[in-house]
C-alpha cells in the first residue's frame, strides 16, 4: 500500500540524520518507527484487556487480594527478600 505523508522540514533533518546514523534509509527508519509503535500500542490495548477480563473474574468470585499487600509483596520480592505470595480472600 502506498501512502503520501507530509512530513515538516524539522522533522525530515532528524529522521535523515538518525537514519545516517544507523546506516538506514530514512523510508526504513520511518516503516521501524511505525512497527515499532503499531507493537507498543498493540500491547497496551492486550494489557488494558487482560485488566479488563481479571477485574470482571474478580467481580465475579468476590475473591481478591489487597492493594497495600500487593506492593509490600512486590517490592520485598524487588529488593531480593523471600517474600510470601498474598493469598486472594473475598472482599465483599
Amino acid at each position: 500500500m502506498a501512502v503520501s505523508l507530509r512530513v515538516p522540514e524539522n522533522v525530515k533533518r532528524r529522521i535523515a540524520k538518525l537514519a545516517e546514523e544507523q546506516d538506514k534509509t530514512p523510508h526504513a527508519f520511518m516503516l521501524e518507527a511505525i512497527r515499532d509503535r503499531l507493537d507498543a500500542e498493540e500491547a497496551r490495548a492486550a494489557f488494558h484487556a487482560e485488566a479488563r477480563r481479571r477485574l470482571a473474574r474478580m467481580k465475579k468470585s468476590g475473591l481478591g487480594v489487597p492493594a497495600n499487600e500487593v506492593f509490600d509483596y512486590l517490592l520485598s520480592k524487588a529488593s531480593g527478600n523471600k517474600a510470601r505470595q498474598p493469598k486472594s480472600r473475598n472482599h465483599r
